[in-house]
Order: structure tokens, then sequence, then C-alpha cells
């Protein structure tokens, strides 16, 4: 097929690699020639604007910083839209603003051209290897037809719903990350002005409750099916450790700004009289608050887990 892609970065680059590999005719462009240099070698071909891109390809793919470059590239004077041909699929895999991805996708539709938002994860080595997961949204008869290129890529190319649900995914993935970052700095650096040899501290709490269970997979016991009866551990349970891990933090200095959060949290859960409920419950305060209800089917939450 051919393929237009635009960005070879750090990721860009190896996607375009595997592309080529797959034996895909790749048309390319970025904003630096050279960044092109292997791929033109391996026999992609030049385009010196987004817009000589959409000319030349049945499908177009952008690896781009964000949200400004994506905006440059389909919408300005020589941007994909200028020229993308009816029946293109165009595929951000960038991550970006999910209005932005909106926008481009109706503006593309008017041409009968399909856009779709792809952000990917996995790193550089992801994406040097093919070990990469793309969320996708837009349209799905579109995206089933376009797959096997997807796949020439990612070894997890899966459709999530209607455009602006791949950035979501994204963007809640990305942001779980950052924050679990944050804290686990926030306890180990606790616990390591408290005595503990960083690599024995790791080496232990990587076998606890949390440590065993992938992360998202935890959401799979109450959060989703909104199940919090019995209790696996109560709030005045959890309060408790909390408590002491902070007064802990704070006879060693160590500042503990999430965690202190947290235990504001368990203090309000408190203070509504479920101090006997399950330790959870402070997730159903924050869906409380962000006006949301959750109650997945047990059984389609089941499933998820074993076609792992």
């Amino acid at each position: 097929m051919k393929v237009g892609f635009i960005g070879l970065g750090t990721m860009g680059a190896f996607i375009a690699a595997n592309l080529q590999k797959a034996g895909h005719a790749l048309v390319i462009h970025d904003v630096r020639r050279e960044a092109g240099a292997n791929r033109l070698s391996a026999g992609a071909v030049w385009a010196d604007t987004p817009k000589a891109v959409a000319e030349q390809s049945e499908i177009i793919f952008t690896s781009l910083p964000g949200p400004k470059e994506v905006e440059h590239v389909v919408f300005g004077p020589d941007g994909i839209l200028a020229e993308v041909q009816p029946g293109t699929a165009y595929f951000d895999l960038s991550t970006n603003a999910q209005s932005l991805v909106r926008r481009f996708a109706e503006a593309l539709a008017e041409k009968g051209a399909f856009g779709f938002d792809a952000p990917v994860s996995g790193g550089p080595k992801g994406a040097e290897t093919g070990k990469l997961a793309i969320w996708v949204g837009g349209d799905r008869a579109a995206y089933d037809r376009f797959k096997p290129v997807l796949d020439a890529f990612g070894d997890q190319a899966r459709y999530i719903g209607p455009i602006g649900s791949a950035t979501v995914a994204k963007l809640v993935h990305n942001m779980a990350g950052y924050a679990v970052q944050t804290v686990m700095a926030e306890v180990f650096s606790m616990g390591v002005k408290a005595g503990m040899d960083p690599l024995d501290l790791w080496s232990a709490v990587r076998q606890g409750a949390y440590g065993r269970k992938r992360t998202f997979d935890r959401l799979a016991e109450q959060f989703l099916p909104d199940r919090y009866d019995p209790p696996a551990f109560t709030v005045k349970g959890a309060c408790k450790d909390v408590s002491l891990a902070v007064n802990m933090g704070r006879e060693l200095g160590v500042p503990m700004r999430l965690c202190n959060l947290t235990l504001e949290d368990f203090h309000e859960a408190l203070n509504r009289g479920w101090g006997d409920l399950d330790s959870r419950m402070p997730m159903r305060m924050q869906l409380e608050r962000a006006g949301v209800a959750i109650a997945c089917d047990p059984a389609a939450v089941q499933a998820v887990l074993d076609a792992d």
C-alpha cells in the first residue's frame, strides 16, 4: 500500500522503518530532510510538504510532538487537507487534544476521507521492536479495512470507539503513570530516609499485594463493577496505615504532598461514617465529585482479564 508518513523523530523513524520492512511503499516528510535519510536510502520517496504526501498516499500517518504541529500539518496552507483524496485514511499517532482530533476528522469527512486518533504506547523500544499498543478512534469499517497496515508496526492495534476515544485512553494512561511515578518517588524517599537500602526496599514491596498485580487490573476487583461489599480491607484500617506513613514522613522531614491528599480523602470517608466500609471508598467519592457513575458487568470485566 502507498503509505504517507510525516514526522520522523524518535518514534516515527522506527515506525516508518517497520512499515518499509513490511513491504509498504513510503512517501515521507519531516521538517528536517536529514531525518528521512535512512528511509530514503531504503527506497522511500521524499515529499516537500504534507500536501504532497497526501497527493500520493492511500493512508497517511503523523507522529508529531503535539497539537500545534498536528494543526499545522493538517490545516496549514500546504497541509494534508489541501490534497487528501477520497477514501484516504489519516491516522494521527501523536498524543493530541480531543477537540483537535474531532475537528480534523470532521474536515476530512467533508472530503470523503477518514480521520482517526491513534496514539501509541510502548516508547521508543516498542516502536523499534513493533511491541506497540495502538488505540484507535474513528469509523469502525474503515479501521477494519486499514488494520493490516497498523499491524505492520504494532502488536496491539485496538479499535476502542468513536473519534476522540483513543485520545481519552492515552491521556488516562499517561496521567495515571505520571501520578504513580510521583507517589512512588514520595514513598521511596520516605523509606530510604527512614534507613532502608533502596534495593532492599524495592525487592520487598514488589512482592506485596500491589506489587504482584498489574496497576490497571486492580480496578477489576471493586471499582469497575461497583462492588465494595463485603470489604476486603476497611476505610479505618487504611486510614490508620496512611496516617502512620504520613507521620513518618513528617518526622523525617520528607514532603508527602500526594500522600497527604490521600489521607484527607480517608478522613472525609471516616467523617461520612464509612469506617467499616471497603478501603476503596475514596474512589467512589471521586466519582461523586466528577458526577460519574461506573458499574460494569462483572462477567464483562472478567472476560477482558481472561482475554490476556
